[in-house]
């Protein structure tokens, strides 16, 4: 149902290294770049997700409630997910782990603030 998700950046360098370093764990390419957004994923590949500076040329800021949600592999590739992110600017929001009822997760934040996650179900 989702084709894509943006976040907002105010420093589209620091947030393209964060998610180039999630984006090649999960073997996802960089598939649109112009000078004030860049778009990774595959196409006809599902979900992909971008980092933009603001159209309006106001400051990016964080949604509140709102998060992006990459679906890993398995257990071993959230924490891959989740060290990247910590080691690229991000700040822990949560180490994997069980969540209840099949869910295992790691909650992250990028570099501008946005909540993220890297999970797997069953």
């Amino acid at each position: 149902m989702i084709g894509y998700v943006t976040v907002g950046t105010n420093d589209l360098e620091r947030a393209a290294k964060f998610y180039d370093a999630i984006a090649a764990e999960m073997e996802t390419p960089r598939m649109m770049e112009f000078e004030t957004f860049i778009a990774w994923g595959k196409p006809g590949g599902g979900c992909g997700i971008a980092a933009t500076k603001p159209y309006d040329g106001s400051a990016a800021s964080v949604g509140n409630g709102v998060m992006v949600a990459f679906e890993a592999a398995d257990e071993a590739q959230v924490q891959r997910i989740y060290d990247i992110a910590l080691a690229n600017g991000g700040s822990d929001e949560g180490a994997p782990g069980p969540r209840g009822d099949g869910f295992y997760a790691g909650y992250f934040r990028d570099p501008d603030g946005n909540k993220c996650n890297a999970f797997i179900m069953g």
